[in-house]
């Protein structure tokens, strides 16, 4: 699968298998194996691949982005952020002041930890929503 998307998406590049197998610095017969299926190219490899084809590494492997898929179970992803998120996130940053103060004896280094963790903490919410 991974072969067939390096062929694709480097002919809609128009570039040759000479070509990419010179930005990479390998052997066109390399290029060749991994589109052949005979190989597979290692996580840095594809990670340049993807930068030389202008596509993200997901596409490289899958042939598309992918959408991000909804577990369904008895929770929807709203009850989850609400039940684990609403609690959770402020317990933590809670937990990492007490825990950086009782290690540190420091105020400094308990406000630190604090903020940092709220860092995290808005991260997620952009990241994944709060509702």
């Amino acid at each position: 699968m991974v072969g067939k998307n390096i062929k694709h998406f480097r002919e809609q590049k128009n570039i040759t298998q000479e070509e990419l197998a010179e930005k990479l610095s390998v052997t066109r017969q390399a290029v060749s194996n991994w589109e052949t299926g005979k190989t597979q190219p290692d996580i840095d490899t594809l990670h340049k691949i993807s930068d030389i084809l202008e596509i993200s590494i997901e596409e490289l492997i899958y042939g598309t982005k992918r959408e991000n898929k909804v577990i369904h179970n008895h929770y929807t992803t709203k009850n989850i952020t609400k039940s684990f998120g609403g609690k959770g996130l402020g317990l933590g940053a809670v937990l990492a002041v007490v825990i950086s103060y009782v290690k540190w004896q420091s105020i400094g280094w308990a406000i630190l930890h604090g903020i940092l963790n709220w860092g995290y903490v808005i991260y997620y919410i952009i990241k994944y929503g709060w509702s």
